[in-house]
């Protein structure tokens, strides 16, 4: 029985499929759209709105700056600490942080997710996969370097 066992297996074992969406999540962090088939966009969803969760739950402290009470600067650093097991590098956390989720803070209802959007486009050619793109809603899909 598949009781509690959600995701695709993709043909992959697991610590692959965890690397790969870990991957995938800060390429998205990044450069705000990528590429990919639609299974895996579906589930990358997941991940991403997860990710993107802790950031918003803090927008308000990170504009806070300096003057945090030490409750507040745990709070931060937890969100951190949570957020960097899938961003992988320093350029996509500060982006999470600095601009992704003061953004949806700003611009939806509170840790409701819907910061995401997946857009059929083709069929690859050489095995027909379906594919699509995934991007952040809102950022025009511009990286920041």
């Amino acid at each position: 029985m598949r009781h509690r066992l959600s995701g695709r297996q993709l043909g992959r074992k697991s610590s692959h499929r965890t690397a790969m969406w870990n991957n995938m999540v800060t390429s998205l962090l990044t450069y705000g759209r990528i590429e990919t088939t639609e299974a895996k966009a579906k589930d990358l969803r997941m991940w991403v709105e997860e990710t993107i969760t802790w950031s918003v739950d803090v927008a308000d402290l990170v504009a806070k700056g300096d003057k945090l009470s030490a409750a507040e600067k745990a709070k931060l650093l937890h969100a951190r600490r949570q957020a960097r097991l899938t961003v992988k590098t320093q350029d996509a956390m500060e982006r999470l942080f600095t601009e992704i989720g003061p953004h949806f803070a700003a611009n939806h209802s509170k840790g409701k997710g819907g910061y995401t959007r997946i857009l059929k486009t083709r069929v690859r050619k050489g095995d027909a996969a379906p594919m699509a793109l995934i991007e952040l809603i809102g950022l025009n899909g511009q990286p920041t370097a």
